[in-house]
C-alpha cells in the first residue's frame, strides 16, 4: 500500500517540526486502542483525556510517527512532527488531504438517518470507482478532519457525515469538506438542549450548503416539513441546483412502491425519469428514504444510480442501527434488533415501525425495551409520552422502559402493554430477560448516554451482563469529550 502521508508532506502542510528522522504513514489514529501499524498518531488534547499519555502504547502498537505538542516529553525512538496545537495539525492534514485529490465528494447531515445514509451511498458508489467513507459516526470537529486526513489522493468518490449539536458547528465542517453534493435527510427534535426550536435545527443543518463547491447540488427531504426552508437556504448559499427525494408527486429521486421481504425490503423508484426497482438488504421504510437520497447523490455527482443501486442488495444496518441478530433462548430463538445507538422521537417512530412490520415467530410477541432520549429540552416528557401513538401503530405486545424520562410514556401506555421499567439499563436487563421467549421479535432503542447499547450487547450472547459492554462504551465517550 503506498504511503498516506510522508514526513516531508505533512511537515510542509503543518509547518511542524519533524524529530527522528524520516517516515511514510499508511494511515492515520486518534486512539491507541484502534490503531493499526503503520498509521500516523496524532496526540489530541481534549476536556478528559490527554493523548500525550499514550504516546508509548501508540509506538507499541507500531505508529509511524505521532503529530505531538511541541515541547512534549516523548518516547526514545518514536519519530515525531512537533506542533503548536494539535487538533489544528490535524484540521491542516484534512484540509490538504481535500486538496490534494480530484474526487466528487458527499456529504451528508440530518436529524437522524446519517449514517445509515453515509454507509449505504458509499457502498453505492463504490461499483463506481475507488470510494472513501468516513468511519463510524466520525463526524465532529475532530472526526471530520480525521476522515479527511485518512482519504488517499487517488480516490474517486468521497462520502463523510457531518453532525451538529450547536449552532455553527457545520459551517466549519462544510467549508472544510467543500462537498459537491450535500444530503439533510431530515429535520426533527434532536438536541434540543442546544437549539431553541425545530427551526433553529433547520437552520443549522442547512449550514452544510455553505460549503458546497460552485456547480455542485443539494439534496433535501421533498416529505419534511422543513423542505421549502432548506431549499431556500440551498439558494441562498449559491447551491443553484436543488434535488428532492421522497414519496411527493413531486419529488426528484420519487418512491413508487415499498414492501418488506424476507430478507430486507423492495423499493421502485423513479430517479430523474428512470424507473429503477431495487433489492434492499434492510429493513424499514425509512431506509429506503435514505436510499432514494442515494441515488439522487449518485445521479448529482455524474454516476449511473442503476449501476449504483443494484450494490445496495449488500446494504446492512450498522451496528446499533437497526442490525438483526437471532438469540438461542429455551423453546427457540428470538430476532433482536439492535438499535441503540442513539435516539430521537423521529428515530424511535421508525425503529417502532420497522418493529410492526417484522412478523414474529410462532407464538412470539412484538417488544419494545426504550431507553430515555437525551438532550430534548425543556419539552423532553411530552416528547417521551406522545411515543404512546407510536407503540400503538406498531402493535407491540410489551413495552420496557428505562429512565426518568421514559417513566413518562410508561405512565402513557395501557397497563396491559407496560412489560416493566427500572431507572436505568443495568436494572431493567433481568426484567427483559426473564421475559423473552421463542419467537419474539425485541427492539431495543435508546439515546447513547442511556446506555441500551450495552443492554442490547448482554441480550445478543447468553449470560451477559451489561457492565462489560458498558465500559467500551464509556471510553469511546471519553474519546469524543463527552
Amino acid at each position: 500500500m503506498s504511503a498516506l502521508w510522508t514526513a516531508t508532506e505533512a511537515a510542509a502542510a503543518t509547518g511542524g517540526a519533524l524529530s527522528g528522522g524520516e517516515w511514510q504513514a499508511r494511515g492515520a489514529s486518534i486512539d491507541t486502542r484502534t490503531l493499526s501499524g503503520g498509521d500516523l498518531f496524532v496526540a489530541l488534547t481534549g476536556p478528559n483525556h490527554d493523548g500525550h499519555t499514550w504516546l508509548g502504547a501508540a509506538q507499541a502498537a507500531g505508529a509511524a510517527a505521532a503529530i505531538v505538542r511541541a515541547g512534549s516529553a516523548v518516547p526514545a525512538g518514536l519519530k515525531t512532527l512537533a506542533v503548536a496545537d494539535t487538533a489544528a495539525a490535524l484540521t491542516v492534514l484534512g484540509r490538504h488531504a481535500r486538496a490534494r485529490t480530484t474526487a466528487k465528494i458527499a456529504a451528508v447531515t440530518g436529524s437522524a438517518g446519517k449514517t445509515g445514509t453515509k454507509e449505504a451511498l458509499a457502498l453505492a458508489l463504490g461499483t463506481l470507482g475507488a470510494t472513501h467513507a468516513s468511519a463510524g459516526n466520525l463526524n465532529n470537529h475532530w472526526g471530520v478532519p480525521l476522515s479527511l486526513a485518512r482519504m488517499p489522493a487517488a480516490t474517486d468518490w468521497g462520502v463523510f457525515e457531518l453532525g451538529t449539536s450547536s449552532p455553527g458547528e457545520l459551517t466549519a465542517l462544510s467549508r472544510l469538506v467543500r462537498p459537491h453534493v450535500a444530503i439533510v435527510t431530515t429535520i426533527a427534535p434532536a438536541h434540543l438542549e442546544h437549539f431553541a426550536s425545530l427551526d433553529a435545527i433547520a437552520d443549522a443543518k442547512a449550514e452544510i450548503f455553505l460549503g458546497v463547491e460552485a456547480g455542485g447540488a443539494a439534496i433535501v427531504n421533498r416529505d419534511d416539513p422543513y423542505h421549502g426552508r432548506l431549499a431556500a437556504s440551498a439558494r441562498a448559499a449559491g447551491v443553484t441546483r436543488v434535488l428532492s427525494f421522497g414519496a411527493s408527486d413531486d419529488a426528484d429521486a420519487r418512491l413508487l412502491a415499498y414492501a418488506t421481504t424476507a430478507d430486507g425490503c423492495r423499493v421502485d423508484a423513479d430517479v430523474a425519469g428512470t424507473r429503477l426497482s431495487l433489492t434492499l438488504g434492510v429493513v424499514g421504510r425509512h431506509w429506503a428514504h435514505n436510499v432514494l437520497a442515494v441515488l439522487a447523490a449518485v445521479h448529482a455527482l455524474g454516476g449511473d444510480p442503476q449501476r449504483a443501486g443494484a450494490e445496495l442488495a449488500r446494504l446492512e444496518e450498522p451496528t446499533g442501527r437497526g442490525r438483526r441478530l437471532r438469540v438461542p433462548v429455551a423453546g427457540g430463538d428470538y430476532l433482536l434488533i439492535d438499535d441503540s445507538y442513539n435516539a430521537n422521537p423521529a428515530s424511535v417512530r421508525a425503529a417502532l415501525a420497522v418493529l410492526g412490520e417484522t412478523q414474529p415467530g410462532a407464538g412470539g410477541r412484538r417488544i419494545a425495551v426504550l431507553g430515555d432520549m437525551l438532550e430534548l429540552g425543556p419539552h423532553a416528557a411530552l416528547l417521551h409520552a406522545g411515543l404512546a401513538a407510536a407503540i400503538e401503530a406498531s402493535e407491540a405486545d410489551l413495552v420496557f422502559t428505562a429512565g426518568t424520562l421514559m417513566a413518562e410514556l410508561a405512565e402513557a401506555l395501557p397497563a396491559t402493554l407496560r412489560g416493566g421499567h427500572a431507572p436505568d439499563a443495568t436494572a431493567l436487563l433481568p426484567f427483559v430477560r426473564a421475559a423473552l421467549r421463542g419467537g419474539d421479535v425485541v427492539l431495543v432503542k435508546g439515546s447513547n448516554g442511556s446506555r441500551m447499547g450495552p443492554l442490547a450487547a448482554a441480550l445478543a450472547k447468553t449470560g451477559g451482563t451489561v457492565g462489560g459492554a458498558g465500559a467500551d462504551m464509556r471510553r469511546a465517550a471519553a474519546l469524543a469529550g463527552g
